[in-house]
């Protein structure tokens, strides 16, 4: 339950993560999926083709966000964290995930070697609400 919304349905969230501009795809990232208040909703290893599995999703029905004013948020916010030795580390931070939808994040890589001043970096890529 979500706000008093009984999350109904089902949307999906997939990643393909590659290495800076050649995307090249990058294997055994790890990826992890939590709900906004941190619960970890899925834990991932990219494969050699950079690809994970989808992670589903709850996400309210897809009927409470067709109508005007039902004060129901048509989608689940999420947030997603990569790491890879060697890399920058990555937030994506309000990932909103729809239902039947399959929300494809591509994650570009940044190898250190190309930031040797911010060995300890981290990516935070914040998505804005959106006004549904």
């Amino acid at each position: 339950m979500k706000g008093g919304i009984f999350l109904e349905d089902t949307g999906y969230i997939t990643v393909n993560a590659y290495t800076g501009l050649a995307k090249i795809p990058l294997a055994n990232v790890a990826v992890a999926v939590t709900a906004a208040d941190g619960t970890v909703l899925a834990l991932r290893l990219t494969d050699r083709s950079g690809r994970i599995t989808p992670v589903e999703i709850p996400v309210p029905s897809l009927s409470a966000g067709q109508s005007p004013d039902t004060g129901v948020t048509p989608f689940t916010s999420v947030n997603l964290y990569a790491r890879l030795e060697g890399y920058e580390q990555q937030e994506n931070e309000g990932l909103q995930v729809f239902p039947e939808t399959v929300t494809q994040l591509q994650l570009q890589m940044i190898p250190l070697s190309e930031l040797p001043q911010a060995w300890d970096q981290v990516g935070v890529y914040a998505t804005p609400p959106q006004n549904l």
